[in-house]
């Protein structure tokens, strides 16, 4: 309810460009021993088919015999209609046209992605470099606390005083009073935290307490008035290099990506010759 920050990861590699459901391999026919089937004579590869059951093993289907039969059918179906569709010149329809180069474009940008992935390994000296950063934004304290949110400054510190004559009334007090519904039914509690993830003034407010004090004046933020309760604290374990490994390996490669692509956008002479439609009903701003 609380945090405002924010970690914006680089998008993966694969979602830089748009993937076609079924992206087949053009050139030369399929050998013999590499046809799933024919139709009419022209050939289905196995490799088509082994993309689309790899697919579908992704979201969970299982790979049979049914399931490949069903994808020879379906592929199978989709080549008699799409060659019924260049019987009637419609792969010559500028709408189709430029559906077909997008299709082209986006199967040879996913394959330049691999490509690059593939031929430019990520180095234990790079991963440890990036390790290094993510591990001293990890490190320091985390808090556990609790609080009371309030509207009103007078509620605050009404709640303060009666704090002072008896702290244990804190949970009965963040029941009847915080207007936080994350932490009211729990009497306030907020669990551990990194105070770097929490609006300034709170996390500057509980860096200042001592265990098992409470403020003794209204912490104002964005939010209201917190009167804010502090359990306990512990210094942050960052996890290890090999913990985090894979995952760092993913993130360099994205950004080495984003960085490559960066660059051929900025040399690059883009120009927006005609401003996109506005939605129907849409009044331009």
């Amino acid at each position: 309810m609380m945090s405002i920050k924010s970690r914006i990861l680089l998008a993966s590699a694969a979602s830089l460009f748009i993937l076609s459901a079924c992206n087949g391999k053009a050139g030369n026919a399929p050998a013999a021993g590499d046809v799933a089937a024919t139709v009419n004579g022209t050939p289905i590869s196995k490799a088509s088919v082994d993309q689309i059951v790899g697919q579908r093993l992704a979201m969970g289907q299982p790979d049979s015999p049914e399931t490949r039969k069903a994808i020879i059918n379906q592929l199978a179906m989709q080549m008699l209609v799409s060659e019924e569709a260049i019987k009637k010149n419609l792969d010559k329809t500028p709408e189709v046209v430029d559906q077909l180069n997008l299709t082209r474009q986006s199967i040879l940008a996913n394959a330049f992605v691999q490509d690059y992935t593939k031929n430019n390994p990520v180095s234990d000296d790079m991963l440890k470099a990036e390790y290094d950063k993510v591990k001293a934004q990890m490190s320091g304290t985390e808090y556990k606390a609790r609080h009371i949110l309030v509207d009103k400054e007078a509620l605050a510190k009404d709640i303060i005083a009666k704090l002072k004559k008896n702290p244990k009334l804190f949970d009965s007090l963040a029941k009847e009073y915080s207007k936080d519904p994350g932490s009211k039914g729990n009497g306030g509690e907020l669990g551990w935290f990194d105070p770097r993830d929490m609006v300034p003034e709170f996390g500057a407010a509980v860096a200042k307490l001592a265990k098992g004090k409470f403020t003794l004046e209204p912490v104002k933020t964005q939010f209201g008035y917190h009167v804010i309760l502090l359990e306990d604290s512990r210094t942050k374990q960052a996890p290890t290099f090999e913990q985090v490994k894979p995952q760092l390996a993913r993130q360099v490669q994205d950004q080495n990506l984003k960085k490559l692509v960066d660059d051929m956008m900025s040399k690059a002479k883009i120009e927006i010759t005609a401003s996109p439609a506005a939605a129907p009903g849409k009044k331009p701003e």
